[in-house]
């Protein structure tokens, strides 16, 4: 069984950072890697992904945190990183992490989830 295990999240005031972490128990190297979130009351959406060394590891973000929030991998220690700076009121939510591929099986995981405030 594949297990994705979130770090970081935390209470932090508005205008403030953090940086989250997700440990995978397999090799990433073949995974599309992602962050998602969900706002109580909302669903889950998308937050950034990046690709795989062998495409790039081309990122890709929501609108809302461009510009804030960096996404980066580490495939030597199997592990998928979100900086957030200027963090907003609005970005308070669970945060995910997502791991899936297609080449050589399809495969599809999340992790537990970490909690971010964002709250003076």
């Amino acid at each position: 069984q594949v297990q994705l295990v979130e770090s970081g999240g935390g209470l932090v005031q508005p205008g403030g950072s953090l940086r989250l972490s997700c440990t995978a128990s397999v090799s990433i190297v073949d995974f599309i890697m992602g962050w998602y979130r969900q706002a109580p009351g909302k669903e889950r959406e998308l937050v950034a992904t990046i690709t795989s060394i062998t495409f790039g590891s081309s990122t890709n973000y929501a609108d809302s945190v461009k510009g804030r929030f960096i996404i980066s991998r580490d495939d030597t220690k199997n592990t998928l990183y979100l900086q957030m700076n200027g963090l907003k009121s609005e970005d308070t939510a669970v945060y995910y992490c997502n791991a899936r591929r297609v080449i050589p099986t399809w495969a599809n995981y999340w992790g537990q989830g970490t909690q971010v405030m964002v709250s003076s």
